[in-house]
């Protein structure tokens, strides 16, 4: 019996390490880890894509020092207590990083749902415009003649990025037992994160191509690993305080860079991605 249990646990452990290494080899092969990182060095050097960014500034570090503020005060103490009996001395460090991820968890929500909406689709969208992609922008939102890539983007026709998500809460709070974990745990945390994250990296792109639902949960589920990747790193920049607002801009960047280099099939996973989206386009009209 024992034995019996002890080979069928063997049989699993290996089925979720051969997966574990399809999905980091995946990652590894399409680069898309790299796509945040981009995204800081695209739009510092093109200003014209710090407006969206500057309209929002103050209110978001308004909201996210209250945020943040507020739950250290309330919460920091409380949750040590908990920590402290799992992290021992590291509780001190995990607890922190713990309210971190929650306030940018629950900043993230709020701003990305009201605040933020506007500015963050027209940081995609100008991306995409900088990167010579106006043919595509033009599928969900009017083009103005003349001016930089902001300023072409005219009234938006379509509008990707989702409302408020019980789902996402629901997630969130089912995880958040695992940062009782030392080390280990917070970083399963992270990474779990950035498995929800990587989803809706480019629900604009696949809207603005007109694929359908059930075209891009294939395409997510064959590419998980690069969409994992992908929102592991801008999880973890967007944990970094003050900074995360920017840090939300700089990922919007990456994607749509991520999303310009599959159009144009310079990128690992491009090989049938742009035929596939044309086609996938054709039967949704």
């Amino acid at each position: 019996m024992a034995s019996g249990i002890a080979s069928k646990a063997q049989e699993v452990a290996k089925e979720d390490y051969d997966k574990a290494r399809v999905l980091l080899n995946d990652a590894a092969r399409s680069g898309s880890y790299v796509y945040p990182i981009k995204g800081i060095f695209y739009l510092i050097s093109h200003p014209e894509l710090w407006k969206p960014l500057r309209s929002k500034l103050i209110p978001y570090l308004s909201l996210y020092s209250s945020v943040l503020g507020s739950l250290f005060f309330f919460t920091y103490l409380p949750q040590l207590a908990i920590m402290a009996f799992v992290n021992g001395p590291l509780a001190v460090v995990t607890t922190a990083l713990l309210i971190l991820n929650e306030s940018a968890t629950i900043t993230g929500i709020i701003s990305k749902n009201y605040l933020l909406q506007e500015a963050i689709l027209d940081t995609f969208d100008g991306t995409l415009m900088a990167r010579n992609n106006a043919e595509i922008v033009a599928e969900g939102r009017e083009l103005k003649a003349g001016g930089d890539s902001i300023q072409r983007l005219g009234k938006a026709l379509k509008r990707p990025f989702k409302r408020f998500s019980v789902n996402e809460v629901i997630r969130y709070v089912m995880y958040l037992p695992l940062n009782f974990i030392p080390v280990v745990g917070t970083l399963a945390f992270i990474f779990l994160r950035g498995l929800s994250r990587g989803d809706a990296v480019h629900d604009r792109y696949f809207q603005l191509k007109g694929w359908p639902t059930s075209r891009k949960s294939k395409w997510l589920k064959d590419h998980k690993g690069p969409y994992t990747a992908f929102g592991t790193v801008a999880t973890l920049l967007e944990m970094i305080p003050v900074a995360s607002v920017v840090f939300s801009f700089t990922n919007t960047v990456g994607a749509a860079l991520w999303a310009a280099d599959i159009e144009a099939k310079e990128t690992e996973m491009a090989g049938s991605t742009a035929p596939e989206l044309r086609e996938a386009a054709k039967k949704a009209e």
